[in-house]
């Protein structure tokens, strides 16, 4: 599939995210992925005590990391991507236990939540192009015994994800009901990105 995409700017992925690049890759982009060091805690912390949303919130930190890559590959197109998972007023990080993925498992469960997920390209300096997606997901009533067999299943990977599951995995058994772009769930809005990068002229349209 490369002939999709035509000599142009190098793309770069600024993640060390699995499963950001798989998306990439499974639709045939050559880029390269570079995950970026920026201080994600602070800045999440930071937005929300001044009282921005959880959208502005992960457009900040998709900014961040793409101006990070950007300020060492001045000649790519860096695409940042940040997502928070939201349950009402309250944010969610990703687990730093399996003991704290169970926690926000036994929160989520019964309930809809929404994963904010941005993505931002950042090119010539500046940022060229951004978008939000929001797909919401309901968690079925799982029982402390699915929960026990889950968590053992997936060990320390689910201290990997935000919200604690693999939808591309046996997190897909947590669901009753999941709405909007399977991709944007992993991470990247993928439809929305295509249409920039062919509007762009890094893909053929």
């Amino acid at each position: 599939m490369t002939d999709l995409q035509p000599a142009g700017p190098p793309v770069i992925l600024a993640s060390a995210s699995s499963a950001r690049k798989s998306v990439l890759e499974a639709a045939g982009l050559r880029f390269q992925a570079i995950a970026a060091a920026v201080d994600e805690a602070a800045i999440k912390e930071s937005a929300k005590e001044e009282g921005f949303t959880a959208a502005e919130a992960a457009l900040m930190l998709a900014e961040a990391k793409a101006r990070r890559i950007a300020a060492r590959h001045p000649e790519a197109l860096v695409i940042g991507c940040d997502q928070i998972l939201t349950l009402g007023d309250r944010w969610f990080d990703k687990p730093a236990s399996r003991a704290e993925a169970r926690a926000h498992l036994e929160a989520l469960r019964g309930n809809s939540h929404q994963l904010v997920t941005a993505v931002l390209c950042w090119r010539g300096g500046q940022r060229i192009w951004q978008h939000v997606a929001t797909p919401r997901l309901t968690m079925r009533p799982v029982s402390d015994t699915f929960l026990d067999a889950y968590l053992a299943l997936e060990g320390d990977t689910v201290t990997t994800t935000v919200g604690a599951y693999r939808l591309e995995g046996p997190g897909i058994h947590l669901f009753d009901r999941v709405e909007g772009e399977h991709a944007a769930i992993l991470g990247l809005p993928l439809l929305p990105l295509l249409g920039f990068l062919r509007q762009h002229g890094v893909l053929l349209r």
